[in-house]
């Protein structure tokens, strides 16, 4: 019987991304459309850009994220959601400094789009130059923030963080994020993912795309890849199954 991988998420800042897996999800993402696939069960996926931005060298920042299925729903039967920009949820702060995208899970009451199999709360957001913003956050919650672009300073402290660094935030009810009076010139906001969600807490074992429970779990995953139970990947986009 198939075994799972975890749920991947993909969000595109710029540039255009294809995707398509052996369960039939799939398609082409763009700046700011999210792709989330939950592997569930198990199954083969092909994620890459366009062969037309490859050849012309054209512009892709994104973000890719795994999260962890309970052991309960580890081989329930792979689904994708299709996010597009236009779906998710958009919040301002007072000020209209901030713009807020709520992706996936809530925030003071504003449900985002995507579907989650344990709480969880994604979203993007961008600060002009100055802003900040305060956010309710379930105290259940763990919280971090991930710099995609630009530069500022997270929590009642100030701590700063820049591009590529994580925060992680300690207990509490809130989440508080500030953009730099001051921006690089070719970064006119801060740019930054705000996720967080309830803990699991179960056992791991996990090796290469595989997250399981038990290390018994785990050899039965690598067994039904190398069989060829996890299906095979159509050709789509231009795509070949090798991914070319």
């Amino acid at each position: 019987m198939p075994r799972p991988v975890i749920g991947v998420t993909t969000a595109p800042i710029d540039g255009v991304f294809d995707h398509q897996d052996s369960h039939g999800g799939g398609g082409t993402i763009t700046n700011g459309d999210t792709q989330w696939m939950t592997a569930g069960a198990g199954l083969l996926h092909i994620e890459a850009p366009p062969e037309h931005l490859v050849m012309s060298g054209g512009l892709f920042h994104g973000l890719q994220l795994w999260v962890n299925l309970p052991a309960r729903d580890k081989m329930m039967a792979p689904r994708y959601q299709d996010i597009r920009g236009g779906n998710v949820r958009l919040l301002t702060s007072p000020d209209g400094g901030a713009l807020l995208r709520v992706i996936a899970g809530e925030l003071d009451g504003h449900e985002g789009p995507g579907i989650t199999h344990t709480p969880i709360t994604m979203i993007h957001a961008t600060l002009a130059p100055g802003a900040e913003i305060t956010l309710p956050w379930r105290e259940d919650f763990n919280g971090l923030a991930y710099v995609l672009a630009g530069r500022g300073a997270v929590g009642a402290e100030r701590r700063p963080i820049r591009l590529g660094q994580t925060a992680v935030f300690g207990g509490g009810g809130s989440l508080t994020v500030r953009a730099d009076e001051k921006q690089d010139s070719h970064t006119p906001d801060l740019e930054v993912v705000l996720l967080g969600g309830q803990p699991i807490r179960e056992p791991i074992a996990h090796y290469g795309p595989f997250v399981m429970n038990t290390r018994q779990e785990l050899q039965q995953a690598f067994e039904d890849f190398q069989k060829g139970r996890l299906g095979t990947i159509p050709a789509v986009h231009g795509m070949s199954e090798g991914g070319l």
